[in-house]
């Protein structure tokens, strides 16, 4: 009986010539490159806060975590607390959301492409600026200080509504619903009127033309904004920890912030793994429930239009209902936040006035002699910090944002392709503050010659490029996919090599995209809060955190301030980047 010959092994030299050819092709050279600076940004810090884990200390902190004495205070409540966040967050926000983006995107409503754009402002804002605004207006005097306008005028405000769960939750949704309000609202935009005509032709309701064509069609983007929304809830540090922890209640972010921030850095590194383990097991059930729907083509040769629904004696009512929402989230807060930050005492917005907190020089009768916000030295380095973060952080997404693009679209479908895009989405299963923890594990030490990082801009720029390693894959795999593969193959038979062919093909057509990914990583750096706390040193401060500060310790005023040049800074460079991008909003087409 023959048996079959063994496959003969690849010489030496032939495997060596095949290698040298790989390494000569654009897409294998961009690759390794980029595939080892992902390693170092996301795969090494993820993997030392694991190890760190479960050394002889590590050992002793997952036991005090799940199953000692402090568990039920260190872990299990929080864990209820968080996870009861992220669900009523996420229901809250698709309500929302979803409700807003069918009123502007489907029918005749009045105003809504005014309605479209206040809503689609909230999730630009700091979470943080919300939580101030709310403290202004609802805080009693339960935990001493100062006290909300509500207060001030004698109206009792209970403990329930000015602290803790409730106003956590209401808060995060007035956030959150925004995610939701721009996924659903593009989803809508893709329902062709063809489909619902044929179901009404069929003899089918409007009713069950909605159930049975629009919802299945957007049902994808509903369940993505619910679990997003989920997601964010969960890890959002900056709210519970303004709102609830004068009061004691914690959730998994301010347990950890609060584990390391004491010196218990191990426990807070087995925190940082649980919240890891929970964010992740959020998106995998959101890959699941979106991977399993039927897939519907709303896109055909044929020109798409969109038939808006007549609301009827509804349009007035519903209009009403979300100019009110709109307001509560976006209006309201932010004349809220600037008077507040002129009132000569916190409480009383329509009592004296003063500058003084934005311009005013050392006075020992006002905020113990604090001065104000323009001339505070600290307050100005910070800005200066902070926005030559968000500077640096963008122009380094933007370089990774390029190369991960080119790699991914040119070599689809290859196993390096496929291993850059898995690492750079790597980022998007660790919240920010458990990112945070990571690099502080890899970074907090020295490594070989390198000294240890913590405390220096340096290590904010790496932590920060990491966090927005999912938001630059994105805008490099749009962006590259817009440029035909045709030029480069021209460029290369007239001669010209690689890096001639980047510099006069690809990153001209790639700039106005690339641009505009790197205005919105800027947006987030300049207002992000969860990442940045535990990195923050007196040497390196941030204008989010040294608001953070002044919020906790009682200068209501200065906190006020800076968060309104925080978001004047969000909304500006936002629509800076809408124009770059070109692109009309579903609200606002025809």
């Amino acid at each position: 009986m023959n048996s079959a010959a063994p496959a003969a092994a690849t010489p030496p030299g032939a495997l060596f010539w095949r290698v040298r050819r790989a390494l000569r092709q654009p897409v294998v050279v961009i690759g390794l490159g980029v595939t080892f600076v992902l390693g170092v940004l996301a795969a090494v810090p993820l993997a030392r806060l694991i190890g760190d884990t479960i050394t002889a200390d590590g050992g002793s902190a997952w036991s005090d975590v799940l199953a000692s004495r402090l568990s039920e205070n260190l872990f299990w409540s929080p864990l209820v607390a968080t996870v009861a966040i992220g669900l009523i967050v996420g229901l809250g926000s698709v309500v929302l959301g979803a409700g807003l983006a069918w009123l502007v995107v489907m029918t005749d409503a009045p105003g809504r492409r005014l309605i479209g754009f206040l809503a689609s402002l909230p999730f630009v804002l700091p979470s943080f600026a919300l939580a101030l605004a709310w403290e202004s207006v609802f805080r009693n005097d339960l935990v001493g200080g100062r006290v909300g306008v509500l207060w001030a005028m004698g109206v009792g405000v209970p403990d329930w509504l000015s602290w803790g769960f409730v106003p956590v939750c209401i808060i995060l949704i007035a956030h959150y619903f925004s995610l939701v309000f721009l996924l659903v609202a593009a989803a809508l935009a893709s329902v062709n009127a063809d489909l619902t005509e044929a179901g009404e032709m069929a003899g089918a309701s409007r009713g069950r033309v909605a159930l049975g064509i629009t919802l299945p069609v957007v049902m994808p983007a509903i369940v993505a904004g619910f679990l997003l929304a989920f997601a964010e809830g969960v890890s959002n540090f900056a709210v519970p920890a303004l709102l609830g922890l004068p009061v004691r209640f914690q959730t998994l972010s301010t347990r950890l912030y609060g584990s390391i921030s004491t010196g218990q850095t191990e426990r807070g590194f087995v925190l940082a793994v649980l919240l890891i383990c929970v964010a992740a097991l959020v998106l995998f059930a959101a890959s699941r429930l979106t991977g399993r729907g039927r897939g519907y083509a709303t896109i055909t040769g044929k020109g798409g239009r969109r038939r808006t629904l007549a609301l009827g004696r509804w349009r007035w009512p519903l209009v009403a209902v979300a100019a009110g929402i709109c307001l509560a989230t976006t209006i309201v807060p932010a004349a809220v936040l600037a008077l507040s930050s002129v009132a000569r005492r916190s409480g009383q917005l329509s009592g004296e006035l003063t500058l003084h907190f934005w311009s005013g020089a050392s006075d020992p009768s006002i905020a113990q002699g604090t001065e104000g916000v323009l001339r505070n030295p600290q307050i100005i380095e910070a800005g200066l910090t902070t926005l030559l973060l968000g500077v640096a952080v963008a122009a380094l997404s933007a370089l990774l944002a390029l190369g991960i693009g080119y790699v991914v679209v040119r070599g689809k479908g290859t196993l390096l392709a496929r291993a850059v895009e898995l690492m750079s989405f790597v980022p998007f299963l660790i919240p920010g503050i458990a990112l945070g923890a990571a690099y502080i594990a890899v970074f907090g030490r020295p490594i070989g010659p390198l000294p240890a990082l913590y405390g220096t801009l340096a290590l904010l720029i790496l932590a920060g490029t990491a966090a927005t390693l999912p938001f630059a894959a994105q805008a490099g795999r749009s962006t590259m996919g817009q440029v035909a593969g045709d030029l480069e193959e021209a460029a290369v038979m007239a001669g010209a090599s690689m890096p001639r062919r980047m510099a006069a093909i690809i990153v001209p057509l790639s700039l106005r995209g690339l641009l505009a990914g790197g205005v919105l990583v800027f947006v987030k750096m300049v207002r992000d809060l969860s990442l940045v706390v535990l990195l923050v040193t007196p040497s390196t401060t941030l204008l989010s955190v040294i608001a953070f500060r002044y919020a906790s310790e009682g200068f209501a005023q200065f906190a006020n301030a800076i968060t309104v040049v925080i978001a004047a800074i969000s909304v500006g460079a936002t629509l800076l980047a809408r124009r770059l991008e070109g692109a009309a909003q579903p609200w606002a087409e025809q």
